[in-house]
Protein backbone atom coordinates (compact mmCIF):
# COMPACT_ATOMS: atom_id res chain seq x y z
CA UNK A 1 0.00 0.00 0.00
CA UNK A 2 1.36 3.40 -0.95
CA UNK A 3 1.81 6.25 1.51
CA UNK A 4 -1.02 8.08 -0.27
CA UNK A 5 -3.32 5.07 0.14
CA UNK A 6 -2.44 4.76 3.81
CA UNK A 7 -3.22 8.44 4.34
CA UNK A 8 -6.52 8.10 2.49
CA UNK A 9 -7.45 5.00 4.50
CA UNK A 10 -6.58 6.75 7.77
CA UNK A 11 -8.63 9.79 6.77
CA UNK A 12 -11.61 7.58 5.88
CA UNK A 13 -11.40 5.79 9.23
CA UNK A 14 -11.28 9.12 11.09
CA UNK A 15 -14.34 10.33 9.18
CA UNK A 16 -16.19 7.11 9.98
CA UNK A 17 -15.31 7.28 13.67
CA UNK A 18 -16.43 10.91 13.84
CA UNK A 19 -19.75 9.99 12.24
CA UNK A 20 -20.33 7.03 14.56
CA UNK A 21 -19.67 9.17 17.64
CA UNK A 22 -22.05 11.87 16.45
CA UNK A 23 -24.86 9.73 15.03
CA UNK A 24 -25.37 7.14 17.76
CA UNK A 25 -25.66 4.54 15.01
CA UNK A 26 -23.80 1.77 16.81
CA UNK A 27 -25.81 2.28 19.99
CA UNK A 28 -28.99 2.03 17.91
CA UNK A 29 -27.82 -1.21 16.28
CA UNK A 30 -26.83 -2.67 19.65
CA UNK A 31 -30.27 -1.78 21.03
CA UNK A 32 -31.94 -3.34 18.01
CA UNK A 33 -30.07 -6.64 18.14
CA UNK A 34 -30.48 -6.77 21.93
CA UNK A 35 -34.23 -7.04 21.37
CA UNK A 36 -34.05 -9.62 18.59
CA UNK A 37 -31.03 -11.91 18.91
CA UNK A 38 -31.25 -13.66 22.32
CA UNK A 39 -34.28 -15.73 21.36
CA UNK A 40 -32.87 -16.51 17.92
CA UNK A 41 -29.52 -17.55 19.42
CA UNK A 42 -31.33 -20.11 21.59
CA UNK A 43 -32.76 -21.61 18.42
CA UNK A 44 -29.58 -21.76 16.32
CA UNK A 45 -27.44 -23.09 19.17
CA UNK A 46 -29.75 -25.74 20.53
CA UNK A 47 -27.96 -29.06 20.89
CA UNK A 48 -24.66 -27.87 19.38
CA UNK A 49 -21.28 -28.66 20.97
CA UNK A 50 -19.59 -25.57 19.46
CA UNK A 51 -20.61 -22.35 17.73
CA UNK A 52 -18.79 -20.65 14.86
CA UNK A 53 -19.34 -16.96 14.03
CA UNK A 54 -18.36 -14.95 10.94
CA UNK A 55 -18.33 -11.15 11.01
CA UNK A 56 -18.21 -9.50 7.58
CA UNK A 57 -17.13 -5.85 7.44
CA UNK A 58 -16.89 -5.71 11.22
CA UNK A 59 -15.10 -2.36 11.45
CA UNK A 60 -13.83 -1.60 14.94
CA UNK A 61 -15.83 -4.46 16.44
CA UNK A 62 -18.13 -2.52 18.74
CA UNK A 63 -21.27 -4.33 17.57
CA UNK A 64 -19.46 -7.68 17.24
CA UNK A 65 -18.34 -7.57 20.86
CA UNK A 66 -21.92 -7.04 21.99
CA UNK A 67 -23.29 -9.88 19.84
CA UNK A 68 -20.58 -12.30 20.92
CA UNK A 69 -21.33 -11.44 24.55
CA UNK A 70 -25.03 -12.15 23.94
CA UNK A 71 -24.13 -15.51 22.36
CA UNK A 72 -21.88 -16.37 25.29
CA UNK A 73 -24.67 -15.53 27.72
CA UNK A 74 -27.05 -17.84 25.87
CA UNK A 75 -24.51 -20.72 25.83
CA UNK A 76 -21.97 -20.16 28.63
CA UNK A 77 -20.58 -23.71 28.43
CA UNK A 78 -20.30 -23.96 24.64
CA UNK A 79 -16.97 -23.05 22.91
CA UNK A 80 -17.30 -20.16 20.43
CA UNK A 81 -14.93 -19.22 17.60
CA UNK A 82 -14.99 -16.03 15.51
CA UNK A 83 -13.71 -15.26 12.01
CA UNK A 84 -13.53 -11.57 11.11
CA UNK A 85 -13.41 -10.16 7.57
CA UNK A 86 -12.36 -6.49 7.52
CA UNK A 87 -10.32 -4.75 4.86
CA UNK A 88 -9.17 -1.72 6.87
CA UNK A 89 -6.20 -2.59 9.07
CA UNK A 90 -6.66 0.39 11.39
CA UNK A 91 -10.18 -0.76 12.26
CA UNK A 92 -8.95 -4.33 12.81
CA UNK A 93 -6.33 -2.98 15.23
CA UNK A 94 -9.10 -1.11 17.05
CA UNK A 95 -11.12 -4.33 17.23
CA UNK A 96 -8.18 -6.25 18.71
CA UNK A 97 -7.66 -3.51 21.31
CA UNK A 98 -11.35 -3.71 22.24
CA UNK A 99 -11.11 -7.48 22.72
CA UNK A 100 -8.14 -6.96 25.04
CA UNK A 101 -10.36 -4.78 27.22
CA UNK A 102 -13.28 -7.25 27.22
CA UNK A 103 -12.42 -10.09 29.64
CA UNK A 104 -15.23 -12.44 28.63
CA UNK A 105 -13.98 -12.55 25.01
CA UNK A 106 -10.42 -13.57 25.80
CA UNK A 107 -11.41 -17.25 25.65
CA UNK A 108 -12.73 -16.90 22.09
CA UNK A 109 -10.19 -17.71 19.32
CA UNK A 110 -10.29 -15.11 16.54
CA UNK A 111 -9.17 -15.67 12.96
CA UNK A 112 -8.52 -12.39 11.14
CA UNK A 113 -9.02 -11.99 7.39
CA UNK A 114 -7.63 -8.60 6.32
CA UNK A 115 -9.47 -8.25 3.03
CA UNK A 116 -12.75 -7.17 1.49
CA UNK A 117 -15.76 -9.47 1.59
CA UNK A 118 -15.41 -10.12 -2.14
CA UNK A 119 -11.73 -11.05 -1.82
CA UNK A 120 -12.69 -13.41 1.01
CA UNK A 121 -15.28 -15.00 -1.30
CA UNK A 122 -12.67 -15.43 -4.05
CA UNK A 123 -10.19 -17.00 -1.62
CA UNK A 124 -12.73 -19.45 -0.23
CA UNK A 125 -13.80 -20.52 -3.71
CA UNK A 126 -10.18 -20.87 -4.87
CA UNK A 127 -9.24 -23.05 -1.90
CA UNK A 128 -12.39 -25.16 -2.21
CA UNK A 129 -12.28 -25.79 1.54
CA UNK A 130 -15.50 -24.13 2.65
CA UNK A 131 -15.84 -23.49 6.36
CA UNK A 132 -19.42 -23.08 7.53
CA UNK A 133 -20.85 -20.99 10.36
CA UNK A 134 -23.75 -20.95 12.78
CA UNK A 135 -24.06 -17.17 12.78
CA UNK A 136 -22.95 -14.67 10.12
CA UNK A 137 -23.51 -10.92 10.34
CA UNK A 138 -23.12 -8.12 7.82
CA UNK A 139 -23.64 -4.80 9.60
CA UNK A 140 -23.95 -1.68 7.41
CA UNK A 141 -21.58 -3.03 4.75
CA UNK A 142 -23.61 -4.17 1.73
CA UNK A 143 -23.33 -0.69 0.20
CA UNK A 144 -19.72 -1.47 -0.71
CA UNK A 145 -20.04 -4.80 -2.55
CA UNK A 146 -20.06 -4.84 -6.34
CA UNK A 147 -22.75 -7.49 -6.74
CA UNK A 148 -25.42 -7.59 -4.04
CA UNK A 149 -27.13 -10.80 -5.19
CA UNK A 150 -23.86 -12.74 -5.47
CA UNK A 151 -22.65 -11.58 -2.05
CA UNK A 152 -25.88 -12.58 -0.31
CA UNK A 153 -25.96 -15.94 -2.11
CA UNK A 154 -22.36 -16.72 -1.21
CA UNK A 155 -22.51 -15.83 2.48
CA UNK A 156 -25.87 -17.53 2.91
CA UNK A 157 -24.26 -20.67 1.45
CA UNK A 158 -21.77 -20.63 4.36
CA UNK A 159 -24.49 -21.20 6.94
CA UNK A 160 -24.67 -24.50 8.80
CA UNK A 161 -28.00 -26.25 9.28
CA UNK A 162 -30.25 -24.05 11.41
CA UNK A 163 -27.78 -21.16 11.00
CA UNK A 164 -28.64 -17.48 10.72
CA UNK A 165 -27.44 -14.53 8.63
CA UNK A 166 -28.07 -11.05 10.07
CA UNK A 167 -28.00 -8.03 7.75
CA UNK A 168 -28.31 -4.48 9.05
CA UNK A 169 -28.90 -1.84 6.39
CA UNK A 170 -30.57 1.54 6.00
CA UNK A 171 -34.37 1.49 5.78
CA UNK A 172 -36.13 2.06 2.46
CA UNK A 173 -37.82 5.44 1.91
CA UNK A 174 -36.06 7.02 4.87
CA UNK A 175 -33.45 9.77 5.12
CA UNK A 176 -30.45 7.95 3.63
CA UNK A 177 -32.51 6.29 0.92
CA UNK A 178 -34.11 9.59 -0.11
CA UNK A 179 -30.77 11.43 -0.21
CA UNK A 180 -28.82 8.81 -2.16
CA UNK A 181 -31.54 7.90 -4.65
CA UNK A 182 -32.42 11.52 -5.38
CA UNK A 183 -28.76 12.37 -6.02
CA UNK A 184 -27.68 8.91 -7.16
CA UNK A 185 -25.75 10.15 -10.21
CA UNK A 186 -23.84 12.77 -8.23
CA UNK A 187 -23.07 10.71 -5.11
CA UNK A 188 -22.30 7.23 -6.44
CA UNK A 189 -18.97 6.42 -8.01
CA UNK A 190 -16.18 6.47 -5.41
CA UNK A 191 -16.53 4.22 -2.35
CA UNK A 192 -20.15 3.38 -3.20
CA UNK A 193 -20.87 2.42 -6.81
CA UNK A 194 -24.56 1.60 -6.28
CA UNK A 195 -26.64 2.62 -3.28
CA UNK A 196 -28.86 -0.02 -1.64
CA UNK A 197 -31.43 0.10 1.14
CA UNK A 198 -33.51 -2.59 2.80
CA UNK A 199 -35.79 -2.63 -0.29
CA UNK A 200 -33.02 -3.93 -2.56
CA UNK A 201 -31.89 -6.48 0.03
CA UNK A 202 -35.35 -7.92 0.68
CA UNK A 203 -36.09 -8.02 -3.06
CA UNK A 204 -32.87 -9.98 -3.53
CA UNK A 205 -33.74 -12.40 -0.72
CA UNK A 206 -37.20 -12.94 -2.18
CA UNK A 207 -35.81 -13.60 -5.65
CA UNK A 208 -33.47 -16.23 -4.17
CA UNK A 209 -36.33 -17.89 -2.30
CA UNK A 210 -34.75 -17.25 1.11
CA UNK A 211 -36.78 -17.10 4.30
CA UNK A 212 -36.30 -13.88 6.29
CA UNK A 213 -37.84 -11.57 8.84
CA UNK A 214 -37.34 -7.80 9.13
CA UNK A 215 -37.10 -5.72 12.31
CA UNK A 216 -36.95 -1.94 12.71
CA UNK A 217 -33.89 -0.26 14.24
CA UNK A 218 -34.95 3.35 14.91
CA UNK A 219 -32.38 6.14 14.90
CA UNK A 220 -32.14 9.89 14.32
CA UNK A 221 -29.25 12.30 14.73
CA UNK A 222 -28.78 16.04 14.79
CA UNK A 223 -27.64 17.63 11.50
CA UNK A 224 -28.49 21.25 12.39
CA UNK A 225 -24.86 22.29 12.00
CA UNK A 226 -24.82 21.03 8.41
CA UNK A 227 -26.71 24.23 7.52
CA UNK A 228 -24.08 26.46 9.14
CA UNK A 229 -21.29 27.02 6.55
CA UNK A 230 -18.66 27.84 9.20
CA UNK A 231 -19.34 24.76 11.33
CA UNK A 232 -16.56 22.17 11.17
CA UNK A 233 -18.90 19.55 12.65
CA UNK A 234 -21.49 20.25 9.98
CA UNK A 235 -18.98 20.02 7.15
CA UNK A 236 -17.52 16.76 8.48
CA UNK A 237 -21.00 15.28 8.70
CA UNK A 238 -21.76 16.34 5.13
CA UNK A 239 -18.47 14.78 3.97
CA UNK A 240 -19.53 11.45 5.46
CA UNK A 241 -23.16 11.63 4.40
CA UNK A 242 -22.23 12.27 0.77
CA UNK A 243 -19.10 10.06 0.78
CA UNK A 244 -17.00 13.01 -0.41
CA UNK A 245 -13.64 14.17 0.90
CA UNK A 246 -14.81 17.78 0.85
CA UNK A 247 -18.51 18.49 0.39
CA UNK A 248 -17.86 22.24 0.15
CA UNK A 249 -15.90 21.68 -3.08
CA UNK A 250 -18.17 18.94 -4.46
CA UNK A 251 -20.15 19.43 -7.69
CA UNK A 252 -21.80 22.79 -8.37
CA UNK A 253 -23.14 25.30 -5.84
CA UNK A 254 -26.62 24.52 -7.17
CA UNK A 255 -26.20 20.78 -6.49
CA UNK A 256 -24.88 21.42 -2.98
CA UNK A 257 -27.79 23.78 -2.27
CA UNK A 258 -30.22 21.17 -3.60
CA UNK A 259 -28.78 18.51 -1.30
CA UNK A 260 -29.07 20.80 1.72
CA UNK A 261 -32.68 21.65 0.81
CA UNK A 262 -33.50 17.95 0.42
CA UNK A 263 -31.85 17.07 3.75
CA UNK A 264 -34.02 19.58 5.58
CA UNK A 265 -37.29 19.16 3.67
CA UNK A 266 -37.55 15.41 3.06
CA UNK A 267 -34.84 13.57 5.01
CA UNK A 268 -35.33 15.07 8.46
CA UNK A 269 -37.77 16.23 11.07
CA UNK A 270 -37.56 19.30 13.29
CA UNK A 271 -37.53 18.90 17.05
CA UNK A 272 -36.98 21.75 19.49
CA UNK A 273 -35.52 23.89 16.76
CA UNK A 274 -33.03 21.19 15.75
CA UNK A 275 -32.93 19.34 12.42
CA UNK A 276 -32.97 15.58 13.10
CA UNK A 277 -31.93 13.30 10.23
CA UNK A 278 -34.06 10.15 9.84
CA UNK A 279 -31.43 7.40 9.97
CA UNK A 280 -33.58 4.36 10.69
CA UNK A 281 -32.20 0.94 9.83
CA UNK A 282 -33.57 -2.53 9.22
CA UNK A 283 -32.29 -5.69 10.90
CA UNK A 284 -32.98 -8.53 8.48
CA UNK A 285 -32.73 -12.09 9.82
CA UNK A 286 -32.13 -14.65 7.07
CA UNK A 287 -32.58 -18.31 7.93
CA UNK A 288 -30.50 -21.18 6.55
Amino acid sequence: MSTEAKTSDSSAVQTLEFYLQHSGEQEAVVGGVQDVLPGLFKRIGAGKSSLDVLGVGSGGGEVDVHMLTLLQSAFPAVPISADIVEGRSQLTDNFKALIAKTPNLKEIPFDWHSMSSEDYEKRVKAKGDVRKFDFIHMIQMLYYVDNLANSIKFFHSLLKDNGMLVIVIETANDGWDTLWKTYNKELCGDSISEYRSSAEVTACLTSQGLEYEEHDVPNTFDITECFEPTSETGQRLLNYMTAKEDFSQFATPETRAGILDLLKAKCSTEKGGRVMFKANMSCIIVHA
